[in-house]
């Protein structure tokens, strides 16, 4: 969730002289443009190079995720064998890092730490739209999209014109190009359809649209942002099989 300097919200460029609400990275109902038939646009290719691995710790693989406290770990599905692990520097900080990691029968394998922005004012654990905080907590990853063509990630993939942006960011840096990749985050939101359907099961007042995006150098109204290389590798190393989630919050709340 990113926001023009206007204090407009992360939304398509086609929707944003419709009216503002601070809700996400998509802010409003969105229709995409692509030709392609149905919700989803475009569909991860069959066929696809096989999914990278991660990185393996120079240390022994730990058997629990590293971090992460007993509470945090038991929202965590018992058939998870991937998780993006994002860790806040502070509660009222936007900056953190992410690492994913692979459960392998030794253990959790580490990839690299990614530099990674989150929500202006921090992180909270009752995320309301427009408080400028990314939510915490253990969500699903099922579906991708943007506005560049899918770069070989095995989520369902939509590419469609629906995901251009403009405008500045709250350090005024330029937002264009920020969901040229994006893996939406499973909350308040329906599974298995495009990151831009606007369905929002616990209401609009709860917020939506938390995405996984291209990082713009700024804060996020609500997202987390990655360097572009780092989403395009993430994109590639998701596999659904593996039932990937995302694990996100500072790290003091992740500890408890």
């Amino acid at each position: 969730m990113i926001t023009p300097k206007s204090a407009t919200a992360c939304r398509p460029a086609a929707v944003l002289v419709a009216s503002i609400l601070l809700t996400g990275c998509t802010a409003g109902p969105a229709v995409t443009t692509d030709s392609q038939p149905g919700p989803v646009a475009a569909r991860a290719a069959t066929g696809a190079p096989p999914r990278p691995a991660p990185s393996a710790s120079p240390d022994a693989a730990p058997r629990e995720l590293p971090g992460l406290g007993p509470g945090t770990r038991a929202e965590i599905p018992q058939n998870t064998r991937q998780a993006l692990v994002v860790t806040g520097r502070g509660r009222n900080s936007p900056l953190s890092s992410a690492v994913l990691y692979e459960r392998t029968a030794s253990g959790w394998r580490a990839g690299a730490e990614w530099p990674a922005h989150n929500a202006l004012k921090g992180w909270t654990r009752h995320h309301r739209a427009g408080d400028l905080r990314s939510p915490i907590g253990v969500h699903t990853l099922t579906d991708a999209g943007g506005l560049r063509p899918d770069p070989g990630t095995r989520l369902p993939y939509d590419r469609s014109d629906g995901f251009s942006i403009s405008g500045t960011g709250f350090e005024g840096e330029s937002l264009a190009g920020s969901f040229d990749y994006v893996v939406a985050i499973d909350y308040n939101r329906d599974p298995g359809n495009t990151p831009l359907d606007w369905t929002r099961p616990l209401g609009a007042s709860r917020g939506g649209g938390i995405w996984l995006h291209v990082d713009h150098g700024g804060p996020t109204q609500g997202c987390v942002s990655l360097r572009e290389d780092h989403m395009k590798a993430l994109l590639r190393a998701l596999d659904p099989d593996l039932d990937p989630v995302v694990v996100m919050g500072d790290a003091a709340a992740l500890e408890r």
